[in-house]
């Protein structure tokens, strides 16, 4: 008989369907209307029903299926019952059939430690630009982002009625990442990709001094890797504290599986253990290719004034 599939390939197989349940979830929460925005710190920090419900069907999800893992959710959530509706208990099977790669086969589920950004993009999602929102779901084992699973809620929304809506893009070390085309940015163009709505003199200034050919400003993280592994940007640089651990932990498993590279400013890599902080509070430097290129051209200035 088949030796059951490992449990990291259960959990992104899952990680998967629930992902997708999350979409459905963000894409009802809009057509109703009611977003239902709160202002956590600020009016650039917002919190929608979308984000509430999606964390919990999420979250409630995952760990009835693995209660051992440690779960890691962006917003702050009262413990309620969760109702069944938002339970999604199916998976994958495409990703139950790929060969978990040897160095993860025999992780425990107390090992895993899953951060959950329910909706990236909130602003961009509250301002309609829906193609800017993601729900991230990254997995860490050791440290390390490991595997992750990226769902575009609104992909292809404006491609007409018949166009199926929304993608999942997923991706474990040592095996790929799938469900997207994986392209090169235009060789010898320097095209950066960085924030749309937290942007600041220092962020502007490191951007300045890579002197890019052009420079695209979009909301959410998970969108920013999506433009660096489908070649639309070459390089997401980001001079500023305000990026979460949530943020970065399923882009950057993404990122990883398929040869780019994503650090701090200072060129340190993010760790994603269950006790550290979660501020990535010395920026993000990210490419697919060519990483050096921009890494040995971030001013001292802007390292100085960003504290890991």
């Amino acid at each position: 008989s088949m030796a059951s599939p490992a449990l990291l390939m259960r959990v992104v197989a899952s990680a998967y369907s629930v992902a997708e349940k999350a979409a459905t979830i963000v894409r009802n929460v809009m057509a109703g209307g009611d977003l239902g925005i709160v202002e956590k710190t600020g009016a650039n920090d917002l919190q929608t029903k979308a984000d509430r419900l999606v964390q919990m069907s999420i979250c409630a999800s995952l760990a009835r299926k693995f209660p051992k893992v440690t779960i890691i959710g962006e917003e702050e959530l009262p413990t309620d019952e969760v109702t069944e509706e938002l339970i999604e208990d199916g998976h994958c099977e495409e990703i139950l059939k790929k060969t978990c790669p040897a160095q993860y086969a025999g992780i425990k589920e107390e090992e895993l430690v899953i951060w959950v950004d329910p909706l990236d993009g909130t602003k961009e999602y509250t301002e309609g630009l829906l193609d800017h929102v993601t729900v991230l779901i990254g997995i860490a084992y050791g440290g390390k982002a490991i595997a992750g699973v990226i769902n575009q809620p609104y992909y292809n929304y404006e491609a007409g009625a018949d166009a199926v809506l929304g993608r999942t893009i997923w991706g474990v070390l040592g095996i790929g990442a799938f469900g997207f085309q994986l392209t090169e940015a235009p060789a010898g163009k320097h095209i950066i990709v960085t924030t749309r709505s937290h942007s600041s003199t220092l962020v502007n200034d490191c951007i300045s001094a890579l002197n890019p050919d052009s420079v695209i400003r979009v909301g959410g993280a998970g969108n920013k890797i999506i433009q660096l592994i489908e070649g639309k940007a070459s390089a997401y640089v980001f001079a500023s504290p305000g990026c979460k651990k949530w943020d970065t932990c399923a882009p950057e498993a993404i990122l990883h599986a398929v040869g780019g590279k994503i650090t701090d400013m200072h060129g340190n890599s993010f760790q994603y253990n269950k006790e550290v902080k979660h501020m990535n509070s010395a920026g993000v430097l990210a490419t697919l290719r060519n990483y050096d290129y921009y890494a040995s051209r971030i001013p001292n200035t802007v390292k100085q004034s960003l504290v890991p």
